[in-house]
């Protein structure tokens, strides 16, 4: 491989015909030809016997150079004329392409001029001694040298890897000046700087972390002893950093949290979809979105082309939206995915744990919406949504608003009516310029052990990527128009929200704070320890009767100590101890150690069984937000699990709704009865798990009910206390 470095002021240079005839046609881009400035030039000449050792050893030559000269970028120009013994024409576009790959480890926007074709071209070289310079590199050469030091072959060491590319918008977003404020519930905005954190040491640390951007950590974060100590996720060192191993019964942990939010999607009205994990750089929409996301992506080769790795799934909901007909009446459309694999390539002194990762799984919703009242509308429902999620799994959260200056002006009530739901002050970013595609969104952020910010839920409304995809929808009048989208994570990673259960707990140890998991994510919730090893068997049968009633529950069958087995259940945080002995197995109860309470209690196994799913069977919360046209408020309404078998025949099966699908199910009624009705309801009451809090309709045909009526009967038909949990094992209907 020959090589010819000059360091230019500017490089122009344009296609004008082939020189190959089996050379591929140009785009209509690549035809109009480029310029660089402040360019290190590199002139080449592949040659027959070039390999990867000689192309690594050639982009560590330049790269010394590049770095001495501090050039902005390289083009890599092909140039035959440097050699009389060239490669063939595709070996040679396979070397040319590997190379410029090699050169974008230190140069991230260098670039390759078109193989094969004739150009016109206009320098101007600067006038330094390292300006111009050349070089002869070729696998004999290297061969022989490493021959001898007694190697047999040459294993050139690759350039360090320093950054990959990196988006326009996060160019753009550390460029953008923006002004942080305070927005209280009272409407009052405070600059950051000036307002009084006394009662809200929290927000301060939030305030901090945006304003000051401080991402590193100094010490470990407490979460990463406790995953390790539970057996729940660990590094792989055989991975790139930031790519976890999730051993069973963090997996475990995991799942449950997926399903509990895909649950919600769904039930919310989500279209699910599976799509692709790698995307072309060069497709037309993917390149130009690629620099209107604030994110740093992995790069595989595939073939000819570069593929990246997808940090969220937009780019496949996007395209199959744009193969799908929509009319106005379809709107708003929510389509979700739980994206098992999302990549991010964060910097290497902000990965922590499993605060921020390069590989995580986010579930990722998107939803259509025909105009910014009804994309207004279906946010604050999101906005609900994540505010319960987080409540539910007791996170404490803080939220940030980001948004552009002129759209906060016009609708700052809107935004102090969010703020007045979560019951507390806010922090707002104002900025000028969109850095990105959103004009504005929210994030709930967890504060942690080490006065860290960490973004949990997020929404944001996207004024660019319909057109930009090309997705349409067709209007009242006929008419194609672009729609609004709202991006949606209700957790945000996966990841993210065992770090904040790990970090909450961390901070409870550190006040003398029993620590435990949720007892509906507990990978074991029951431990039975019998005290000698005639009790066995008795346990056994305990086992088999608890797992029919769905409970997590083991049997600590080891050679060890009583008192080594009770420790070991606490160091695992086991929400209930069972301890079996002579007394228990004559009895027929079980001594149970209640960790919530640090209580020993004597009860039946079926007590027991209550105590769990109490905790654990629950309708799904998802449906609570589709009751919003009953003027109900979501707290106080829970949709009905349908149990029909002992109920009146003039209670007809549960049907799938045809008028619209923000209800999944209703009951058509068709007495006229009053009492007949009432006591059908209440039978249905009855049926289901006490508590079920309220039974919700959408229609009643044949019936004197007005709508007031029907809602004032149905949340006076039950006040059984209950709980609420976002693992919600649906009744089968």
């Amino acid at each position: 491989m020959r090589i010819l470095e000059l360091h230019c002021d500017y490089v122009r240079f344009k296609p004008v015909s082939k020189a190959l005839k089996s050379i591929g046609e140009l785009g209509e881009e690549e035809k109009k030809g480029v310029e660089m400035k402040n360019v290190m030039l590199v002139m080449s000449s592949f040659e027959v016997g070039d390999n990867a050792a000689v192309l690594e050893q050639a982009a560590r030559e330049v790269e010394k150079n590049y770095r001495e000269v501090k050039a902005s970028a390289v083009l890599c120009y092909p140039y035959a004329h440097l050699s009389n013994n060239l490669a063939k024409p595709d070996e040679a576009i396979k070397l040319l392409n590997d190379f410029l790959q090699m050169v974008r480890i230190y140069a991230p926007d260098s670039q390759k001029a078109p193989f094969g074709y004739y150009k016109e071209f206009e320098l101007k070289c600067k006038g330094h001694p390292l300006a111009e310079l050349s070089k002869t590199i070729n696998a004999e050469t290297l061969e022989k040298a490493v021959g001898k030091l007694g190697a047999r072959q040459a294993m050139v060491e690759g350039t360090q890897a320093k950054e990959e590319p990196v988006s326009d918008s996060l160019k753009q977003e550390e460029k953008t000046k923006s002004e942080f404020v305070i927005l209280d519930t009272d409407g009052t905005v405070t600059p950051a700087e000036r307002y009084n954190y006394k009662n809200n040491p929290t927000l301060q640390a939030l305030a901090d972390y945006e304003i000051k951007k401080v991402r590193a950590y100094a010490e470990e974060p407490p979460h990463v002893k406790l995953m390790k100590e539970h057996h729940l996720v660990t590094y792989e060192p055989a991975s790139d950093s930031g790519n976890m191993r999730w051993m069973p019964k963090g997996l475990l942990i995991k799942r449950m949290l997926e399903k509990a939010v895909t649950d919600i999607c769904v039930d919310y009205g989500a279209l699910q979809v599976e799509t692709p994990i790698m995307y072309d750089y060069q497709h037309p929409a993917l390149k130009s979105y690629l620099n209107r996301f604030p994110a740093r992506q992995y790069v595989v080769k595939s073939d000819e082309k570069d593929y990246f790795l997808r940090f969220s799934a937009c780019f496949g909901q996007f395209l199959f939206a744009h193969d799908l007909t929509i009319s106005y009446k379809n709107l708003p459309m929510p389509i979700y995915e739980i994206t098992h694999y999302s990549f991010r390539r964060e910097q290497s002194g902000e990965l922590a744990g499993l605060k921020r990762l390069r590989a995580f799984t986010m579930p990722d919703m998107h939803t259509l919406c025909a105009n910014f009242e009804q994309a207004k509308k279906e946010f604050e429902r999101q906005y609900g949504l994540c505010l319960d999620w987080n409540r539910d799994l007791q996170i404490p959260i803080e939220a940030t608003f980001r948004v552009q200056k002129e759209f906060f002006n016009e609708n700052k009530g809107w935004y102090v009516h969010m703020v007045k739901k979560i019951g507390k002050p806010i922090m707002v970013e104002l900025f000028d310029l969109r850095y990105a595609y959103f004009i504005t969104k929210f994030e709930f952020n967890f504060i942690d052990n080490n006065m860290k910010a960490a973004g949990m839920s997020t929404v944001q409304i996207d004024v660019e990527n319909g057109e930009r995809f090309d997705i349409t929808y067709t209007d009242e009048k006929g008419q194609k128009q672009f729609p609004l989208i709202l991006h949606t994570s209700i957790p945000g990673a996966i990841d993210r929200v065992l770090f904040a259960i790990l970090e909450r707990e961390a901070a409870a140890i550190k006040q003398g704070k029993t620590p435990s998991f949720p007892l509906w994510l507990a990978p074991t919730q029951v431990r039975l320890i019998p005290i000698s090893d005639s009790h066995k068997e008795y346990c056994e049968k305990v086992l088999e009767e608890l797992r029919k009633h769905k409970v997590r529950v083991d049997f600590d069958d080891r050679g060890e100590t009583f008192q080594s087995k009770i420790r070991n259940a606490e160091k695992e945080w086991i929400p209930f101890v069972c301890v079996i002995g002579d007394k228990e197995v004559k009895s027929g109860e079980l001594s149970v150690r209640i960790r919530s309470t640090g209580k020993q209690e004597n009860m039946k196994l079926q007590h027991l069984v209550s105590l769990v799913e109490k905790e654990t069977h629950f309708v799904n919360l998802g449906s609570i937000l589709r009751m919003r046209n009953l003027g109900m408020e979501k707290r106080s309404v829970y949709r009905l699990a349908f149990v029909l078998e002992s109920v009146n025949r003039n209670i007809l099966a549960v049907s799938k709704s045809l008028e619209t699908r923000r209800f999944d199910y209703f009951v058509v009624v068709r007495s006229e009865n009053r009492e007949l009705f009432r006591k059908a309801l209440k039978q249905i009451v009855c049926v289901i798990h006490n508590q079920l809090y309220v039974a919700v309709f959408r229609h009643f045909r044949r019936t004197h009910f007005t709508a007031e009526a029907q809602r004032n009967k149905l949340l006076s038909c039950a006040h059984a206390k209950h709980g609420r949990s976002p693992f919600n094992r649906r009744i089968q209907e």
